[in-house]
Formats: structure tokens, C-alpha cells, sequence
């Protein structure tokens, strides 16, 4: 029976970036218990907890007709509490009131547990919180999980500057493909803006534009030259301007047209055994991940 909690969303490459992602945050707690005072987890568009797959009714068959069935799947949040070392504290943004709702009645089945659930935009209140954290003596994984392209850049650069947050961030490559039209000419004021305020810079035309001669013209129009290949290069050397190191995306979903999205880690802590850690971490969750949702089947 659905609820309304009920959070419908999901398939085979959701199932893999929670994996990875849990994964990591595993491996990043067992190895940096006792050498921090505390470690974190964000979750910074969190949804309920849960994932909700409806499969629909089926008719006919050796048995007869089947009812629908609702299934429950764990989301980030719940797979975050249950990482185990567990993370000391862990902080969950929803924007949405009746998921933050659902949010609140999962943490309290933890009442032994640190979380806060934050109901409020996550460009707002992610900068704030981490402005006021002192980061020396504590380290964290954020996951960045949103719905299009709606993290801002000076959220990201907020991650950065903390130099103590490995992050995983789900970047939507169909939502800019969609508004980096072809034509330069088709991409209006709203879409312009988003693409700036998402890569955080209005140089992005020059770089992923250029004129382009007609036959039978003398005007020079612009025409993206970048595929999509091109652009997730392009996202990755924005991301290369704030964090010291961002390891090659895994591509979503790895192994069906068109893409969709491209799964990003980086980390913003700088120091030689940070960075070597991180990525011998995440590049190893990463290809053992990704050979394992690649089988032919």
C-alpha cells in the first residue's frame, strides 16, 4: 500500500551509485576512526529515506492475474545511518516539507544517533553549516544527489574550501546538454543563466562554442562543438579549478544511450596523504563498481 511518504524513483544505475557511495563512506570510516574527533556524513537532498519501485499489475499467466506490488528500498539516508564504523554525525538537507517530514520519523528510530534534518534549500543551508563547523580536527563525505541542475557553484566552492569533505556528486549531463542547445542561438536568458550558475562561470560559451560557416552564408553562427564527452570534460575541469583532485567520472547509466549522468568524487582536502588515500579509495569502489553492473547479461 502506498504511503505519503512514498518516494517513487529509481532503476539498475540508482541501485549502483548508492552502492559505490555507500562503499566509500564504509571504507572512509574504518580508516579514519580514532585519528579525527568526528567524522560526517551530508546528504544534502536527501529525499525520505527510502525508494519506492511500484511494479504494475500483470494479467493473465500460470497463476492468474498479479496486483501491483509496492517495494521499499533503502535510500541514502537510511543506507548513510547504517554505515558501519558508523559516522558520528550526519546531517540531512530536504527542501520538499512532506519528504523532510518522512526524514524526521526515520531519524527517530535512531534516538542514540546524531542527525539533524535541516527543511530548507541545500544552496542556502549547506554554505551556512559549513561556515560555522570547524573543520581541523574533523573530516566528511557529502553526497550530492539533486534533482537537474540545481547545485549552485558557490555551493560547491563552500565544499572546497572546507579541505576536509570527500564528495560525491551526481551531475546531471542531460540537463545541460538539454540547455546548451546545438545552436547558440537557442539557448534564451533562463537557460544561460542556469548553465552559469551551475558551472560557475559565463566563459562556458567560448569553450564550448564556435562559429560555424554556412554554405550559403557569410554569417557565422555559433554551434556547440563539444558532445556530450566533450561536455562531462568540460564539468570536470570546472571542478578541477576548486577541488585537488576529481577522478574521471562513472558514466550513468554505464551501459545504455543516451547518458544521463555522470557520477563525480572529489575531494577538497589538499594535503599529499589526503588525496593519495581518497583516490586509491574511490578508484578502486569505482572500477570494481563499475565491472560489476557491466557484465553482458
Amino acid at each position: 500500500m502506498r504511503t505519503p511518504a512514498d518516494h517513487e524513483f529509481g532503476s539498475p544505475a540508482t541501485e549502483l551509485k548508492l552502492s559505490l557511495v555507500n562503499a566509500y563512506s564504509c571504507a572512509f570510516t574504518r580508516a579514519l576512526r580514532g585519528k579525527f574527533s568526528e567524522l560526517w556524513y551530508f546528504d544534502a537532498f536527501a529525499g525520505t529515506g527510502e525508494r519506492t519501485e511500484r511494479v504494475p499489475a500483470r494479467s493473465g499467466g500460470l497463476f492468474g492475474a498479479v496486483p501491483e506490488e509496492i517495494i521499499r528500498h533503502p535510500g541514502s539516508a537510511k543506507i548513510a545511518i547504517n554505515v558501519q564504523p558508523p559516522f558520528d554525525r550526519l546531517v540531512f538537507v530536504e527542501q520538499r516539507p512532506r519528504k523532510a517530514k518522512a526524514l524526521q520519523a526515520l531519524c527517530a528510530q535512531h534516538p542514540n544517533r546524531v542527525i539533524d534534518v535541516i527543511a530548507g534549500d541545500a544552496n542556502k543551508e549547506i554554505p551556512e553549516l559549513l561556515r560555522s563547523v570547524g573543520w581541523r580536527s574533523r573530516r566528511a563525505v557529502m553526497f550530492l544527489d539533486p534533482y537537474g541542475m540545481t547545485v549552485d557553484w558557490p555551493t560547491l566552492k563552500a565544499v572546497a574550501r572546507t579541505r576536509a569533505i570527500d564528495l560525491w556528486f551526481l551531475f546531471s549531463l542531460s540537463g545541460l546538454y538539454r540547455q546548451a542547445a546545438r545552436s547558440a542561438a537557442a539557448i534564451d536568458a533562463h537557460k544561460r543563466a542556469a548553465i552559469t550558475r551551475a558551472l560557475g562561470t559565463n566563459e562556458w560559451e567560448k569553450e564550448l562554442y564556435a562559429p560555424q560557416r554556412g554554405f550559403f552564408s557569410d554569417q557565422l553562427p555559433l554551434h556547440r562543438t563539444a558532445n556530450v564527452a566533450g561536455l562531462q570534460d568540460y564539468v570536470r575541469r570546472r571542478l578541477e579549478t576548486i577541488f585537488p583532485v576529481v577522478l574521471p567520472p562513472l558514466v550513468l547509466p554505464p551501459h545504455k544511450k543516451p547518458q544521463r549522468f555522470s557520477l563525480f568524487f572529489a575531494t577538497s582536502n589538499p594535503s599529499p596523504a589526503a588525496k593519495a588515500l581518497a583516490t586509491r579509495i574511490a578508484d578502486h569502489i569505482l572500477k570494481v563498481g563499475i565491472s560489476s553492473h557491466t557484465r553482458p547479461r
